[in-house]
């Protein structure tokens, strides 16, 4: 059987020969282009390919126009956009586009030859994985400056609002507070069919029970004391966009049922009123509770949670994505500098570690206020420990798993030189050696070569530390 077919578009020669390379291993026929030009060229003379990956910015046409003209020839060709300069609104425009798949410069060739296996599923090479599932790595940012980040976990974050912005269905964001709920609402809008329809943002919590249904639906003059107009509630505002429902696991039992039959029926009364109002709304819920837990304590409806919950998208905390806070952190004290109109600063690298162990209870937010608050108070144009100790309190103290024994270290050197004690390096190493030891002894149940190998020291050498006095195993 003939090998399927690849085409590989990109400005980049060096591009063009190891990704065509990794796929001729693999099994496939492939045919590199330099420009969208040359591929179109290609195309009016010859079979499509089975598959074709192109670059997103080159000379000329883009990848995207590339794509617009692909689909509207061969609408089946599946095309994997790639791009090293990825944002929510190219990923989002290329699946808008009918891209099979997304695939982030720098990339594994693993993983684009595992995309190539699964784009040709029917296509079978004498080399290509067809059992492969893994997921091609992204890395994406949307343009809010909150939205960020460069962490597996954000990259597969990104990768999916892509696919699900341009659909029409409702949406459910999980994720602690302060992680950034809203911002991943206003980006699906942005990058929806609804983008130039209102965005209603209601937080459910935030407003007294007896009030809420009043906010959400409206209400007529007369409809109850202090109700001396109409008032048009969120759904209606929101008609043709989408409304956003933060904190939705505390909306009252009543609340719910009404609720679901507008997600259900796309129809309700306002409160006091006869006339059916009829409404196109696109609704994302956001909490911070585990709706399932709630639904089990007869707090929530099942049935709402499977209207809201048709698209799951969960926003990780900022401990399990730390990799992310030095750009977070960057971004942040720019955009402070600009509003206090002054030079930005930046963290040394002892205060970046000092934040990346730090939990981060508040998350995105908690770091955001942070930044601010050194912006605006530290004197220095780098920022370091003690910057951090003034600002921020608790968190130079606790939390700090990380670099905890050194703080204490650090505390015992300063005690240490007030005292007037000489050769401190001595006693400090001395120490550390004993501390390590007897933990890798402790570790090991006694072996003393299991021990010297996890601390990466000879037996011999662990042996001369100890002393004679200790057993030997």
């Amino acid at each position: 059987m003939n090998a399927a077919r690849i085409w590989v578009v990109d400005d980049d020669h060096g591009v063009r020969f190891v990704l065509a390379t990794a796929l001729r291993e693999a099994g496939y026929a492939v045919e590199g282009f330099d420009s969208a030009q040359a591929a179109l060229a290609a195309l009016g003379n010859r079979q499509p390919p089975e598959l074709l990956f192109t670059d997103v910015r080159m000379p000329g046409d883009d990848g995207l126009a590339l794509l617009e003209r692909l689909k509207s020839r061969h609408p089946e060709l599946p095309v994997i956009v790639m791009s090293a300069y990825t944002d929510l609104a190219s990923t989002a425009g290329a699946f808008r586009g009918g891209a099979h798949e997304f695939l982030s410069k720098p990339f594994d060739l693993d993983h684009a030859v595992a995309l190539a296996a699964r784009a040709l599923p029917e296509l079978p090479s004498s080399n290509a994985s067809k059992e492969s599932r893994s997921q091609a790595p992204a890395s994406m940012q949307d343009d809010a400056p909150q939205l960020l980040g460069d962490s597996p976990r954000m990259q597969a974050l990104f990768r999916a609002m892509g696919r699900v912005a341009a659909a029409p269905l409702n949406v459910l964001v999980t994720g602690e507070t302060g992680t950034g709920k809203e911002l991943v609402a206003r980006a699906l809008h942005r990058e929806s069919p609804r983008a130039n329809k209102p965005f209603i943002a209601l937080n459910t919590a935030a407003i007294p029970a007896e009030l809420l249904e009043s906010e959400l639906f409206g209400h007529e003059a007369g409809a109850f004391t202090g109700a001396n107009k109409r008032h048009v509630g969120r759904f209606e505002q929101a008609d043709g966009g989408t409304l956003f429902l933060d904190e939705i696991g505390d909306m009252p039992p009543a609340l719910q049922t009404r609720l679901l039959r507008v997600l259900a029926e796309g129809e309700f009364f306002r409160v006091g009123g006869r006339e059916l109002i009829r409404v196109d709304v696109r609704v994302i819920a956001a909490t911070h509770q585990p709706l399932e837990a709630l639904v089990a304590d007869g707090r929530f409806r099942a049935d709402l949670l499977h209207r809201l919950d048709v698209v799951r998208l969960r926003l990780p905390p900022l401990r399990e994505r730390r990799e992310d806070i030095p750009l977070l952190a960057s971004r942040f004290l720019a955009a402070a500098a600009q509003k206090l109109h002054a030079s930005a600063k930046r963290l040394s690298p002892a205060a970046l570690e000092r934040l990346q162990a730090y939990d981060w209870p508040g998350n995105v937010r908690e770091l955001e206020n942070l930044c601010w608050r050194l912006a605006a108070l530290a004197p220095g144009a780098t920022l370091g420990l003690h910057d951090l100790d003034e600002a921020a309190g608790p968190l130079a103290s606790a939390s700090v798993e990380g670099d905890a024994w050194e703080g204490a270290l650090a505390d015992w050197a300063r005690a240490q030189l007030r005292d007037g004690a000489g050769d401190l390096h001595a006693q400090a190493r001395s120490r550390l050696d004993r501390v390590l030891l007897q933990a890798a002894l402790e570790h090991s149940d006694g072996h003393r070569g299991a021990a010297a190998e996890k601390l990466g020291v000879g037996r011999n050498t662990l042996t001369r530390k100890l002393g004679p006095g200790r057993k030997r195993r």
